[in-house]
């Protein structure tokens, strides 16, 4: 089976892997969009996770091959690679309708009545990886990986482990003394995982921007593994930093110019005001049976039908007018006098805060919650030295340039539709700086 893309051309698929793509968990995400909302502000951005899931397991690929190209890939090895694949095509299957936008309203965890070794904690509420998880391990499936497992020894548990950082069978990922989970994860999930590799080239694309790019190619020719107290771990070459560095801020200025736009933000408080004013018409089941049926044209057709306000407006895109805007922490007291007044006047408004910082891994400098740091790897491939190795907060200085999160807030309201006097008020409060 072979798929074209746009992004990275052919992409061939194992016909142990057929059965995978072809179930109905798996062609769900036709129908869920890879960015939500953005396609009210950038058209184009009608691409979904499907082909996006299918991008992520085509890279991871390329990876493997080139970190390992010195292995003769035997039952083991094969073992490794088929199952970080699958881990790839499916860390979004879990993905809820308008992808992000709708996971606070999922039920609690304890609803989907996950293994133990899944949900040690049930007090809390369910995330899309918890429905990833469930739809891997404990659904109808499950019996799609009847073709890898026979082939591969492909164990589904093993991948859902992968999927959040788990090992749940040290074992099943030690070839020759050495553990490979640490690096397989992080193909993953880290700072530099095929997801990310994906996303901001396809979103890129397809939103008609430039922030995203980078040069893929090159970043794969210069990871290497990284072997410390008998687990490998994902390096890159200390000639490759400074792309490193590049790659993490195509990331941040998607964030800032595309994931944070005004307009998607609004429209995502907006279905909040929808499923706090509409009496429960929509609700995200537990039973992850039924939850197959839940995609983004589920949810359209539930807005479609319904009489609620904020539904209407939703379809309609009908969003309020943004009136004031800061970043960081400039004009944040202005910001409150204006939210005061508008409170206080009884002014209907929406208030939106984008937060989003260059790493999650290295906040203010600090790698101790980092279970799987990224190596720096110096070569002498002539000398035969040993090779030099070292954790990528330590080669660049960017982590600690842009330590603190970005915030932005937003306040929107139909401002043409308020009287002078508060128009006035309003106009005179932005301008007390």
């Amino acid at each position: 089976m072979e798929i074209r893309d746009p992004v990275h051309g052919s992409i061939k698929i194992q016909k142990e892997e057929v059965q995978i793509l072809e179930h109905p968990f798996f062609q769900r995400l036709r129908n869920i969009k890879q960015l939500g909302f953005s396609e009210y502000v950038f058209p184009g951005a009608t691409h979904t996770r499907y082909l996006h899931s299918i991008g992520v397991m085509y890279v991871v690929s390329k990876v493997f091959d080139t970190v390992f190209k010195e292995v003769t890939y035997n039952k083991d090895w094969l073992r490794l690679r088929e199952t970080v694949r699958l881990a790839c095509l499916l860390h979004d299957i879990g993905h809820a309708p308008l992808s992000h936008t709708t996971e606070f309203v999922m039920p609690q965890v304890s609803e989907l009545k996950l293994p133990e070794a899944f949900a040690p904690k049930k007090d809390r509420q369910a995330s899309h990886e918890d429905y990833t998880i469930k739809s891997i391990v404990d659904s109808s499936f499950t019996e799609s990986f009847k073709g890898v497992k026979e082939k591969y020894g492909v164990e589904p548990t093993m991948i859902a482990g992968l999927i959040i950082g788990e090992c749940l069978d040290e074992s099943y990922f030690t070839i020759d003394g050495t553990n490979y989970f640490p690096i397989l994860h992080q193909l993953v999930s880290s700072e530099m995982d095929c997801d990310r590799m994906d996303y901001l080239l396809r979103d890129s694309y397809f939103c008609g921007v430039s922030y995203g790019k980078f040069d893929l190619d090159w970043i794969i020719d210069n990871l290497r593994k990284a072997e410390v107290d008998n687990k490998c771990y994902l390096g890159i070459s200390e000639r490759a930093v400074s792309t490193f560095d590049d790659f993490l801020l195509c990331r941040f200025h998607m964030f800032l110019m595309v994931y944070f736009h005004y307009k998607a933000v609004c429209l995502e408080k907006m279905l909040e005001r929808y499923f706090a004013t509409s009496n429960n018409e929509y609700s995200i089941p537990a039973d992850i049976e039924e939850y197959l049926h839940h995609d983004d044209h589920f949810l359209m057709k539930v807005l479609r039908g319904s009489k609620n306000e904020w539904a209407s407006k939703i379809i309609l895109n009908n969003i309020p007018p943004k009136i004031f805007e800061t970043f960081g922490t400039d004009q944040l007291e202005t910001l409150g006098a204006i939210e005061n007044f508008l409170n206080e006047s009884g002014i209907d408004f929406i208030k939106c805060s984008s937060s989003g910082r260059l790493s999650k891994y290295y906040m203010d400098g600090d790698n101790s919650s980092n279970k799987y740091p990224i190596k720096v790897v110096r070569e002498q491939p002539i000398l035969k030295g040993r090779n030099f190795i070292q954790n990528i907060n330590e080669a660049t200085d960017l982590f600690g340039k842009f330590s603190k999160s970005h915030r932005v807030n937003r306040l929107h309201c139909d401002f043409e539709e308020l009287s002078e006097e508060h128009k006035k008020k309003l106009r005179d409060l932005a301008d007390s700086l």
